[in-house]
């Protein structure tokens, strides 16, 4: 049987981040059929060893997602000028050059997790800016 649910979507805790996420849901036609796990710093978050507690929550909400509701994808939203970036950068300049270079790390980190623990499962990562532009990785 299909499920009519179809990805878990991993994002950023950002209040204002947060319509900016439904609208791109709702053009997807995704309203109703994805799991959502919110987290500071979206991708970032689940695989810089500065949120190493925090990893293994995310990964046992999306067992339980893929078991529940029989999803296929996992859509990462992360968004530009992100404080989780700002945090585990090591240098004390912070331009969007840099901040490019954490979230995409962060991407690459995630989808070699996810590729090994569950390789069925699609993987769409996303760099939202805050008006709303998105770029694919």
């Amino acid at each position: 049987m299909k499920s009519k649910f179809k990805a878990m979507v991993l994002s950023c805790i950002f209040p204002t981040f947060q319509p900016l996420v439904y609208d791109y849901l709702k053009k997807k036609n995704l309203i109703g059929k994805y799991s959502a796990f919110t987290i500071a710093g979206g991708a970032i978050g689940v695989t810089h060893s500065r949120f190493k507690k925090w990893h293994s929550v995310f990964i046992e909400n999306l067992s339980t997602s893929i078991k529940l509701h029989n999803i296929e994808k996992l859509i990462i939203i992360n968004h530009t000028d992100c404080g989780a970036a700002k945090i585990v950068n090591e240098k004390k300049n912070f331009d969007f050059s840099i901040e490019q270079k954490i979230h995409k790390l962060s991407f690459i980190k995630i989808k070699n997790i996810i590729k090994k623990k569950f390789p069925e499962l699609k993987i769409e990562s996303n760099l939202m800016s805050l008006n709303n532009k998105i770029r694919k990785f």
